[in-house]
This record gives structure tokens, C-alpha cells and sequence, in this order.
């Protein structure tokens, strides 16, 4: 009896100690029910203001991501990030390039590059890019773009090599910047096609200037005669309004006129941006900026 007494005492102590240690005040016996739900994985997204070692690219894989410090040596800095919506987002991959979905993305990516530089970004030696989310990113969800800018050592089609800069181009053409385009001195061939165009200070002996941007609108890349023609004349008047002279039918003896466009990929992919120049006649070469200096400073040539 004595043994059973005791064996009836030990249940009933482990009975009440089990049941007060397992329902603490606030506890219910239940394991996860009061715990938060994880939060739903969402791709990554690149922050702007990043700058990065490698050159722009198009796609850019998570794998090669490498920001660094915009002090530090580096190649492209990106100015803003946009997201693909409606029937962009909704397609199995990546939009393909110099398609409807690029245009559009890279006309965002413009008017904020603007914004982000303080000034028409192709006035200055600057390069952009629409680097897109790997088609392995895409399938797990990223929607997003990249708006890259680089610094380039000239905006000549065939120089545009990129540099590397040790600093944010935030606001970098706000005021007066060697980046920006200025004074140049052409050299030309027999046949006048144009062999260089080194850019010189506006204080030295120069022959050509830029005078500003035309956006162009929905119009083919330029590959006959007659394409060029309203290049020309929208650079034209550029050319009288920087000069401060009419845009009348002497205008076109009074200055030579240069229009650069981009590349021919670049402008099926949305830059539509044509830099435009001057070129001086009369006077051979100056050394002064003519902005501003009316007609006197493109007399209209005698022979």
C-alpha cells in the first residue's frame, strides 16, 4: 500500500506541476500561431545614385553588381530607376531592344537624366544607357530599369570612349563644366568630310561651336540626302537663336551647319537628341565664343 501511496502522490505533483508550467500567462499551448506571417520575398530593385566600375551595359545581371563610391574610380552612375507596367510587365521576358517598351522607358530615363544632371544631359560629353533585369531576374519577378549615365572623352560617333570619373555627375552641368560642350576646331578633308574635332577654350583660335539640342520627333535615323535636310535647317535655327540673328534666307551662307545624332541603334532605342554646331565661314577662325554676338559675327561670305 505504502508503495502505491507514494507512486499516486508523484502523478498527482508532476500533474499539477505540468499543468501550471504549460499554460503561462499569454501562452496557449499553441507553437506558431501567435507568430508574425514572413514577409512576401520581392525581387531586388538597384538604388539610384549608385555608380559602378564596369561601362553601361544593357542587361545587368544581380551577379555582377558592384556599386562603389561615387569618389571612387569609376565608369557609370545610374540617375534614376524606372518600372515596366501594364503589357511590358506581363510579357515572359525582358523587352527586346529597340522595341515600343525601350522607346518608352528610355523617354523617362531622359527627363529624369535631366533632372539628375541639372541641365540637357547631351550638352554635355555624357552618354546614357537602359540597363534592363537579367531574363533569370525577370522570370523571378523584376520589373525594373536602370537609367545609367556615363562620361565619355567625346560625343564624336566614332571617340566616344568611356572615362572614368572620381565624382557624381548630380548636377554637374547646373553651372559652367569641363564637361560641357563648347568650342571646337574642325578639321576637314579634301572632299570637306570631317577628319576630327578636337575641343578647344573658347579664348583660342576655333572654327565651330555648339549652339544647343533638337529632339527630333518620330522620324527615321538619317541615311539619305534628303533625312539630313531637316537636321539641318532645325540646327539652323539653333545656330540663330544662340547667335542672336534671324533665321532668314542668308543664313544658310553665313554658317556651316554640323548635326550629330547618336548611334543608329541608339536612336531606334528612343535618343532622338541631334547635338548641332556651328561652323564659321566669314572669319575663318575666332577666338571668342560668337553666342550672343549677333549678325556681325557671321558676315556673309564675299567670294
Amino acid at each position: 500500500m505504502r508503495r502505491w501511496w507514494s507512486v499516486l502522490v508523484a502523478v498527482s505533483v508532476a500533474g499539477v506541476l505540468l499543468s501550471g508550467c504549460g499554460q503561462p500567462a499569454g501562452i496557449d499551448g499553441a507553437l506558431v500561431d501567435d507568430w508574425a506571417p514572413l514577409a512576401e520575398p520581392k525581387p531586388f530593385v538597384p538604388p539610384v545614385g549608385t555608380c559602378h566600375p564596369a561601362e553601361p551595359v544593357k542587361v545587368a545581371p544581380l551577379t555582377a553588381y558592384e556599386p562603389v563610391d561615387c569618389a571612387a574610380p569609376h565608369r557609370t552612375e545610374t540617375v534614376h530607376v524606372g518600372t515596366f507596367s501594364g503589357a511590358a510587365a506581363s510579357r515572359e521576358a525582358p523587352p527586346a531592344e529597340q522595341s515600343a517598351e525601350i522607346r518608352t522607358a528610355f523617354g523617362e530615363c531622359d527627363g529624369k537624366a535631366r533632372e539628375y544632371v541639372g541641365n540637357e544631359w547631351r550638352a554635355g560629353r555624357l552618354r546614357m544607357e537602359v540597363a534592363l533585369p537579367s531574363p533569370v531576374a525577370w522570370t523571378g519577378g523584376a520589373r525594373w530599369f536602370r537609367c545609367d549615365m556615363a562620361e565619355v572623352a567625346s560625343v564624336e560617333p566614332t571617340s566616344g570612349a568611356v572615362v572614368n570619373r572620381t565624382a557624381s555627375v548630380r548636377g554637374a552641368l547646373k553651372a559652367p563644366s569641363p564637361l560641357a560642350l563648347a568650342c571646337y576646331s574642325i578639321r576637314r578633308s579634301a572632299q570637306r568630310t570631317i577628319t576630327g574635332m578636337p575641343a578647344v577654350d573658347c579664348a583660342k583660335p576655333h572654327n565651330s561651336e555648339f549652339v544647343g539640342v533638337w529632339n527630333a520627333p518620330e522620324i527615321p535615323f538619317p541615311t539619305r540626302d534628303i533625312d539630313w535636310v531637316r537636321l539641318f535647317d532645325e540646327c539652323r535655327k539653333l545656330i540663330a537663336t544662340y547667335v542672336g540673328a534671324p533665321d532668314d534666307a542668308n543664313m544658310r551662307f553665313r554658317t556651316d551647319v554640323l548635326a550629330l545624332p547618336g548611334r543608329q541603334a541608339d536612336w531606334q532605342a528612343g535618343n532622338r537628341g541631334v547635338r548641332c554646331y556651328l561652323g564659321l565661314y566669314g572669319q575663318g577662325v575666332v577666338s571668342r565664343s560668337v553666342k550672343g554676338a549677333g549678325l556681325a559675327a557671321l558676315p556673309v561670305p564675299t567670294n
